[in-house]
């Protein structure tokens, strides 16, 4: 920690080129990252953060759609109360337990019924 009186060094910038060489050093087979920070005079967390904020930006760009203004319509598949799976509860309070299934067509109505029970 630095004396209150001494002056701070002023802090280093590196450009957008510069970090995308060390972040690719680090990335080629073997290589070890304090050892590239270390001989580049920058501290290693330092180059882990862009490492960090490299693979953030490359994720980024592969979420992103190619026009951000385009409308991808995907097709929805409707299951058939016929085939849905029943609600299927079990609950106990105190020395009480009940058991029962409920058509999972009517789960708003399982809902309101369940809320009555637990109050």
């Amino acid at each position: 920690m630095q004396h209150p009186s001494s002056p701070q060094p002023p802090r280093r910038r590196f450009s957008p080129e510069f970090k995308r060489h060390i972040v690719s050093a680090c990335q080629q087979p073997g290589a070890r990252t304090a050892a590239i920070a270390h001989e580049h005079d920058i501290g290693v967390n330092v180059v882990r953060r862009w490492i960090r904020q490299a693979a953030l930006a490359r994720d980024a760009v592969a979420l992103t759609p190619a026009s951000s203004s385009a409308f991808v319509a995907l097709p929805l598949q409707s299951v058939p109360p016929a085939a849905a799976e029943p609600i299927r509860l079990e609950l106990r309070r105190g020395t009480s337990s009940i058991s029962l299934q409920w058509p999972a067509s009517a789960g708003a109505q399982c809902g309101a019924w369940l809320r009555e029970w637990l109050r």
